[in-house]
């Protein structure tokens, strides 16, 4: 992992994170998510949106790269919590992707413990975040990083299929 580099996200990488996402959600979710909604998805709108966020200058989301040989790897977004139900003060985990041909090299971990890193050096007592019930790799990734199911459930639909969510909690002390 020594030729693994983790840097906060530029506009200049919007495009090159916009493709990731696109690429992780068609992979992860195919058998999932209703194959026209995944097909549909657009690097060129994502690009857009994430260009946007960050012309905002919102403080409180921290997009994160994992890079190797200068390219793209990895990508993860924090911030605040937004769940109503939650104590002030918790953090969340927006994003994780790593690109399906770095699954397994440490991408995934080294992002997650860097945000883990910071969160705990803000003084956030948990990190929180939802992942897709039927998306087993995700689910055994997060339980092997400390994670685990802290009973919330959000019943999401896309399109005509079910596509439950799960929340899952890491202490941070």
């Amino acid at each position: 992992m020594s030729d693994l580099r983790i840097r906060t996200m530029t506009e200049a990488d919007c495009e090159a994170v916009a493709g990731l996402r696109v690429l992780g959600w068609q992979s992860a979710y195919a058998d999932l998510m209703p194959r026209s909604f995944l097909a549909a998805l657009s690097v060129e709108d994502g690009a857009a949106d994430l260009r946007e966020r960050l012309a905002r200058g919102s403080a409180a989301t921290v997009d994160l790269i994992a890079e190797r040989a200068d390219r793209t790897v990895g990508w993860a977004a924090f911030g605040p919590a937004r769940d109503d139900d939650l104590p002030p003060g918790e953090a969340e985990l927006y994003a994780l992707y790593a690109h399906p041909e770095h699954y397994s090299t440490g991408v995934g971990r080294a992002l997650t413990e860097e945000c883990v890193t910071r969160c705990t050096a803000s003084g956030h007592p948990r990190l929180r975040l939802w992942v897709v019930e039927g998306n087993a790799r995700a689910r055994r990734f997060y339980e092997r990083a400390g994670f685990a199911p802290d009973g919330a459930l959000a019943p999401q639909t896309v399109g005509d299929m079910p596509v439950p969510e799960l929340r899952y909690s890491r202490d941070l002390r």
